[in-house]
């Protein structure tokens, strides 16, 4: 067991987050070393650091992995178990995928592994595809589909729904594969790579949405985004039409990698794929004509660990359990959004069913962008809302939350950014959500006898504040902008009442209260 002290220095050498588990992935392109924190249903990634040994390049060739690329793989791995030492991380899965499951020298590969001091699994094909699969279940809640991860060595097709998958198929179709199909022309890797599916029995429409998993897909994705000028960063949960994805796949078929480098945010690594990989999702397309394409940043590893979490677990909000978190380090506890919400839902009920889990995550938010300095706080909360990987929200729900924080600071004129994200219907509920956020916060400071001693509800025409006699005093000036400019928003007239002790009632049902918001 180690001291506590070692205990002290592990939890604080990554920022307040404690690390608590690692995963090594051991691919066919890179060797990964990833440590994760925080919420178990939404885990932070502390430390994610690879080594590009390109394991399988001789493969399809030679049948088995490269000596030099061995050396540089195991050099890597010596860092690895050195770092975990020092961090005191004893949860250590390592798995081993394609290059090293094709090798003639694979189980060779794999004592020289065991040597260092790690217990590497070596996944079947149907194992690797099952795993990513359950990780875009993860990322995911309720996806039904196909998912297609593509690797160095492979790419595995699996069905999901239901919460559950498929046996998957895996196919010799990874990035450093893919050249050899390619032939003189991309059409006729298309033809190619067209016969193979219908011989595997992935040459019918799939009539769903198909999950894209892998590095070059989400390479693929920042191009789409940087050519439209997207308001979005992050890949992960970005949509393609299956028109919009063959454009791109003729698009890049026939680009030069050259020309690719120089794009911000694509590496020679991938620059050098993705020509080939357009080319594959053009057939891809044709023969599976999904209904859209979706990109997920999660797959194996993160489906690792979410194959190791109970039922319960597994049935929460990923963007709760992970906003809860984040917005609890900077001094907005869950159960303080909980009673803001709660606070304000009378006045400004939601736009429709569903949305509380939104309107929640977008309280805590809003709080947490309080605690940072005035000068800092809009401009970085709107970062986190639009830029930081939440799972389980949609652009729309990216740029409400941004709403709301603005909303929560004063400022009612949204960027333009928002406006190209949600319409104006739901940016006009968020800027209200936040309105009365900021009316919550400042009547009491947030105290737990001004939520118990004051309520805010629209009837008929007004939007009533009720203030017990005991608490009447807390109606400044500030109080009083606040409260008419959340009822001009809403077209409703302001009105402050005293009340006796005691009359204060909450609502008599708040969506709120029993939602789980920890991971």
């Amino acid at each position: 067991m180690p001291s506590r002290k070692r205990r002290q220095e592990r939890e604080g050498a990554f920022s307040g987050y404690r690390a608590q588990k690692a995963i090594i992935d051991i691919g066919s392109n890179t060797i990964r070393l990833v440590i994760y924190g925080g919420a178990g249903r939404a885990p932070t990634v502390l430390l994610n650091e690879k080594v590009t040994a390109r394991l399988g390049r001789d493969i399809s060739t030679r049948g088995t992995l490269a000596e030099e690329s061995i050396e540089m793989a195991l050099r890597g791995l010596r860092r690895y178990a050195v770092l975990l030492t020092d961090h005191d991380i004893t949860d250590v899965e390592v798995v081993a995928t394609a290059a090293v499951r094709d090798a003639s020298n694979g189980n060779e590969f794999l004592e020289q592994i065991r040597a260092i001091g790690f217990t590497p699994r070596l996944l079947s094909g149907e194992e690797e595809a099952r795993t990513s699969a359950m990780g875009v279940i993860g990322a995911f809640p309720g996806a039904q589909g196909v998912v297609a991860d593509l690797g160095g060595g492979s790419l595995e097709f699996t069905r999901i729904g239901a919460g559950g998958c498929e046996p998957g198929t895996s196919l010799p179709l990874g990035t450093l594969r893919l050249h050899e199909w390619r032939e003189s022309k991309p059409s006729a890797m298309s033809k190619s790579i067209g016969k193979l599916l219908d011989k595997e029995g992935w040459g019918r429409p799939i009539d769903a949405p198909l999950y894209l998993v892998g590095g070059t897909w989400r390479a693929m994705a920042v191009y789409a985004m940087q050519q439209r000028n997207y308001p979005l960063t992050d890949p992960h949960g970005f949509e393609l039409s299956a028109k919009e994805a063959a454009k791109l796949g003729s698009e890049l078929a026939g680009a030069d990698p050259e020309d690719l480098r120089k794009l911000p945010r694509i590496s020679s690594m991938r620059a050098n794929y993705l020509p080939d990989a357009g080319a594959l999702l053009q057939a891809l397309v044709e023969k599976l004509a999904p209904e859209r394409l979706v990109i997920s940043s999660w797959g194996l590893r993160e489906g690792l660990l979410y194959q190791r979490l109970d039922s319960v677990a597994q049935q929460q909000d990923p963007l709760l359990a992970g906003m809860a978190l984040f917005a609890a380090q900077r001094g907005a506890p869950p159960t303080l959004a909980a009673r803001v919400a709660g606070w304000t839902v009378d006045a400004v009920p939601e736009l429709g069913k569903g949305s509380e889990r939104l309107r929640l995550a977008a309280t805590m938010m809003a709080l947490a962008s309080m605690q940072t300095e005035p000068n800092l706080r809009l401009h970085q909360a709107m970062d986190w809302a639009l830029h930081k990987r939440w799972l389980a929200l949609e652009p729309c729900g990216r740029a409400m939350i941004a709403a709301t924080v603005l909303a929560n600071g004063n400022q009612c004129d949204l960027p333009e950014e928002l406006q190209a994200l949600a319409s104006e219907e739901q940016l006009e509920e968020a800027i209200c959500w936040g309105l009365a956020i900021r009316l919550c916060r400042r009547i009491g400071a947030s105290s737990r006898r001004s939520f118990n001693s004051s309520g805010l509800r629209a009837k008929k025409k007004k939007l009533i504040l009720r203030l017990e006699e005991s608490h009447a005093d807390l109606f400044g000036i500030p109080n009083e902008k606040d409260l008419k400019l959340l009822a001009d928003r809403l077209g409703l007239e302001p009105e402050m009442r005293v009340v006796p002790v005691g009359t204060v009632r909450p609502s008599d049902y708040s969506p709120f209260e029993d939602m789980p918001v920890t991971g």
